[in-house]
């Protein structure tokens, strides 16, 4: 494929991945608009929504005025005043990253990576400007530079990981062909194709090289054991909450009936939930860790005490007890698990052999600072303001989790470690 070929693939793909997240929203609004008002209404307004959640979903902060009589008729004293929601609905973000890896791995397989990469996000800017412009109304104004900015890096984001998936999948390839004369590195360097991403892992295996042996192996050793413990927790908090949520069906139901939103009103709030289930996985995740999560100023869930107040009408939030989860601290269990499971395969594996003691304490140490450091910014994305009044400050304290995480995978990792290298030897 030539440059221009490249450039015009990478944009199409950035449109149709604004157009999937743009369409989940918009769909199901569109049906409530047209079972709710028979296809009579303003149709802008259903745009209007479908770019402000979008755009929320991406981390925008939305200002929401709301008027004198609705707050009255609503008895929420506290939302006469102009008040922001910032808390983003991570499915849409995860939909936004996740694809953007498809785009760098697609943008990386051909010699003009750059050249792709550059054109899907410049695309999909332009697409984020417009959605901002045409989001607000004279109830919901999102920030502008952060609708223009921040949809934009979630996409870079995934990008960039699918270009590092790209390169080592390119330092993997073998040095020498068995079959002609030429190494790896020379074919990819000169035919397009899967082959071309290897002068991505040529570069970065050139500049690893370069930093000693010992610093090398303990900081990749920690970046990938770190990384592994924060999969494994998120799973773990991800299964859990499938768990909550068959056992707490009943509850979730009786919530949805009260809410009285019928068919059309009940889809919207059911993709709405969907796109909150991220949330609620890494809020299980700080509970998990021990500082727990907050809905609502002055309220908190953890494992060493539950006290909440009035909650906001989400089904979902149906899998939270008043009185707390019954396991208590045992769910502490689950980073230390984590932490040990990841040190022990890091050392098992012979990628990683820390050399004496304070090298491998080191190495434990660097293991609970990525980890926590990945947990806190999840905590960080998954918290903000969900409202006016005590609803301004909802979901996890991101320096707490991230500091007890860090010790709490850093002390197992060094049980992990000892265990390792005694199974390996």
């Amino acid at each position: 494929m030539n440059r221009t070929t490249v450039a015009l693939l990478a944009a199409l793909e950035a449109v149709i991945v604004a157009a999937i997240g743009l369409a989940i929203c918009l769909v199901p609004l569109t049906i409530l608009w047209a079972a709710q008002y028979h296809l009579a209404g303003d149709f802008a307004i259903v745009w209007r929504a479908t770019a402000d959640i979008w755009l929320l979903g991406h981390g925008v902060n939305l200002t929401v005025t709301l008027d004198p009589q609705l707050v009255g008729s609503l008895g929420l004293p506290a939302a006469a005043a102009p008040f922001q929601v910032t808390i983003a609905l991570l499915g849409f973000a995860a939909l936004t990253a996740g694809l953007g890896v498809r785009t760098g791995l697609r943008a990386a397989e051909t010699p003009y990576r750059t050249t792709g990469a550059v054109s899907a996000l410049a695309v999909f800017f332009l697409i984020s400007v417009v959605v901002t412009v045409t989001a607000g109304n004279e109830l919901v104004q999102p920030s502008l530079w952060r609708g223009f900015v921040l949809p934009t890096f979630v996409y870079a984001l995934g990008i960039g990981i699918g270009f590092v998936f790209a390169a080592l999948r390119g330092v993997r390839e073998p040095a020498t062909d068995h079959t002609g004369d030429r190494t790896g590195d020379e074919r990819a360097t000169s035919a397009p194709g899967r082959g071309a991403a290897a002068p991505v892992g040529v570069a970065v295996r050139s500049r690893v090289a370069a930093v000693p042996a010992p610093v090398r192996t303990a900081v990749l050793g920690a970046l990938r054991a770190g990384s592994a413990a924060t999969a494994i927790v998120i799973g773990l908090s991800a299964l859990l909450l499938t768990l909550l949520i068959f056992g707490n069906y009943g509850m979730i139901i009786g919530l949805y009936e009260q809410l009285q939103t019928g068919v059309a009103g009940g889809i919207a709030l059911t993709v709405a939930q969907l796109a909150f289930l991220p949330n609620l996985v890494i809020w299980l995740m700080s509970w998990l860790v021990g500082p727990g999560f907050a809905i609502g100023t002055g309220s908190t869930v953890s494992p060493i005490g539950t006290a909440l107040g009035p909650l906001p009408g989400v089904p979902l939030f149906g899998v939270i007890p008043a009185h707390g989860y019954t396991f208590g601290l045992a769910g502490v269990i689950v980073p230390l698990l984590a932490g040990f499971l990841a040190a022990a395969l890091l050392r098992a594996t012979r990628k990683a052999q820390p050399d004496g003691a304070l090298a491998l304490i080191l190495t434990a140490l660097g293991i609970g600072v990525v980890a926590g450091i990945e947990l806190g910014l999840l905590a960080w994305w998954s918290s903000g303001a969900l409202g006016p009044g005590r609803l301004h400050d909802v979901g996890p304290n991101p320096l707490l989790v991230g500091a007890l995480a860090a010790g709490e995978v850093a002390v197992a990792a060094v049980i992990g470690l000892l265990a390792g290298g005694r199974a390996r030897r």
